[in-house]
């Protein structure tokens, strides 16, 4: 049966009433200042992101809720905003009595275990420079942000301290403090050059006075995820906050009595901006898995604490489209009504598959590291059209934008044509700088406008449309062909389970493009598929656009954030050399 284009929300959809019913009204009224009069700012002038997100709720009515709900492999546990106020008073205490100062950089290395939450916003609170990272990074990776970001002070385990940093600590001059969070109900061990966190912490009082921090102090360093060069660390300031605030009110649609689900882990930006802080600013109960994912354990935590907003990322979805949607029909989820998705473009097959195994669509939305917080989404009272990132949030003003053989760029005002995606300077979790690359950062702006470096499409109802990265877009026979597009039309066959597409160089029409596609469960690589799936995409895209050649392979190669590496694909396929494979899905 032929899916419509569009999926039409009615009142039957909205079982909550959602903070975003008028969208033209409230785009055209809204303004950050008033906005930032929304949170407390700090007693006698400034902006703390660990003030508005823990002291203001932790001083107030909601002392006593429960923040986060750890679910570990042998019991859960709850810390109220009163308890995350203590225990994160406390590490700022410990910070202190370091002598680690207002803008000292601090490490977190950590699983999504209740220390990694608590050093995080207790280091907000002490005026340094948070900066997470992801656990799984092997050591290359790890070595290059924490010199890259001068850490100071670096909060560990035993396991990923010994096994990736212990030799080649003496390449790391400005790290005086490493503290060793022991496993669970044993002692820290004594390792040379290490302190006990629980030891230092257990000292502590649970008072302390906030360095006054202001809203354009800075306050965490994220690093983009390095799959086309170095990484970049992307500068964040405490009055980013008033983002992460609207966002999680109009994009994930936040209210009071939610019980709230981010999967992404702390160590990538969706995890702290998502994971950390905006549930905490809207005093919402957020659920922490500290495992791995397991399709059958997600569906179980969704259905036993009642989730009723969750945001994950195309790739877990992709993952349970894998294991089959019979395995949803074993649960029942009546409290869930917002499912959302980002990390990259969701294909339109995912959004489909949301309401067939969850009863309710998936919402995509888009935002960088660089932006800090969401800026083009599909929220709850918007129809959805498949395929698209929504429209862009209220306070962000979108375009898509074209330059000129001297650089020179202009605004497309037509809809329906590519071109570069735009953002007007001025949101207040837009990235302040690149660590130590001002170059860099200088050459992401043609005026007032942050160009994104996404190619993108915008509709004649406002939504847009994700083509490509810049680097990524395919010149076949004077087209420009998105690979995203021609991704989501393979992933519409029920063999497909994940799909990448490249363009290999050709002598005739400069390139022809070529698919590599992962199947799911129950299906087997065959040449007679293989042609099934070419007859499929030529008779889906047109003879100009679909595959001319088709791998079926066992899996693709992703970065650990879980984005499909395009550059690996060419590169094996061209025998290039590969680069740096440090971010490599299960690499070293």
């Amino acid at each position: 049966m032929e899916r419509p284009d569009i999926i039409r929300k009615t009142a039957q959809d909205l079982t909550v009433p959602p903070n975003l019913a008028n969208y033209d009204a409230v785009h055209a009224s809204f303004s950050w200042h008033e906005a930032e009069r929304e949170l407390a700012g700090l007693p006698g002038g400034g902006r703390n992101i660990a003030y508005e997100a823990v002291e203001r709720h932790a001083q107030g009515a909601q002392r006593d809720k429960t923040a986060f709900r750890f679910i570990g492999a042998q019991q859960t546990r709850d810390m109220t905003y009163r308890e995350l106020s203590a225990h994160s008073n406390r590490f700022a205490n410990v910070l202190k009595d370091l002598g680690v100062g207002k803008g000292e950089r601090l490490f977190i290395l950590l699983g999504r275990v209740p220390a990694l939450y608590v050093s995080a916003l207790g280091g907000f609170k002490n005026g340094s420079v948070v900066s997470p990272l992801f656990s799984a990074f092997g050591p290359e990776p790890l070595l290059t942000r924490l010199k890259l970001g001068e850490a100071k002070v670096l909060v560990t385990t035993e396991l990923q301290y010994r096994r990736k940093l212990e030799k080649v600590r003496d390449q790391l001059p400005n790290l005086k403090h490493v503290l060793i969070v022991a496993e669970e109900g044993k002692p820290a061990p004594s390792i040379p050059g290490t302190l006990d966190f629980n030891a230092l912490m257990e000292q502590e009082s649970d008072e302390f006075e906030l360095v006054p921090t202001q809203a354009e102090d800075m306050a965490l360093l994220h690093f983009t995820s390095g799959t086309t060069g170095t990484p970049k660390g992307a500068v964040h300031v405490h009055g980013a906050v008033v983002t992460h605030w609207a966002t999680g009110k109009y994009a994930l649609d936040l209210h009071p009595d939610d019980v709230y689900w981010c999967t992404a882990d702390p160590g990538w930006v969706t995890g702290t901006s998502y994971g950390i802080i905006a549930p905490l600013l809207h005093g919402v109960t957020s659920i922490i898995d500290e495992l791995d994912f397991d399709a059958e354990r997600w569906y179980r935590i969704l259905q036993e604490e009642q989730v009723s907003v969750w945001y994950t990322a195309p790739t877990a979805i992709r993952m349970l489209m894998k294991a089959g949607s019979e395995i949803a029909k074993k649960y029942a989820f009546p409290k869930l009504r917002f499912v959302a998705s980002v990390g990259e473009p969701l294909n339109p097959e995912a959004v489909w598959w949301g309401r067939e195994a969850l009863g309710l669509p998936i919402h995509d939305n888009w935002w960088q590291t660089e932006t800090g917080g969401i800026m083009i989404a599909n929220t709850p009272a918007f129809d959805i059209k498949p395929g698209s990132m929504g429209r862009p949030l209220p306070g962000v003003e979108a375009f898509i934008v074209k330059k000129d053989e001297q650089g020179n760029v202009s605004v497309i005002d037509q809809p329906e044509v590519e071109g570069e995606l735009a953002l007007r300077a001025g949101w207040p979790s837009m990235m302040r700088g690149y660590l130590h690359n001002d170059e860099k950062y200088r050459k992401c702006f043609a005026g007032e406008l942050y160009l994104t470096g996404d190619l993108a499409k915008r509709d004649q109802d406002g939504y847009y449309w994700f083509v490509g990265r810049s680097d990524d877009v395919i010149k076949s026979a004077g087209h420009l062909i998105g690979p995203f597009e021609v991704e989501s039309a393979l992933m519409e066959h029920p063999a497909v389970a994940e799909a990448g597409v490249i363009g290999k160089p050709d002598p005739t029409v400069g390139e022809v493009v070529k698919a590599f596609v992962s199947l799911k469960a129950g299906f087997e690589p065959s040449e007679e598929l293989r042609l099934e799936l070419l007859g499929h995409a030529r008779k889906r895209l047109g003879a100009a656009v679909a595959p001319k050649e088709i791998d079926i392979v066992a899996s693709l190669p992703r970065t650990r954030s879980g984005k499909i590496m395009r550059r690996l694909l060419k590169a094996r396929e061209l025998g290039l050399p590969e680069g740096d494979l440090s971010m490599l899905e299960g690499g070293a």
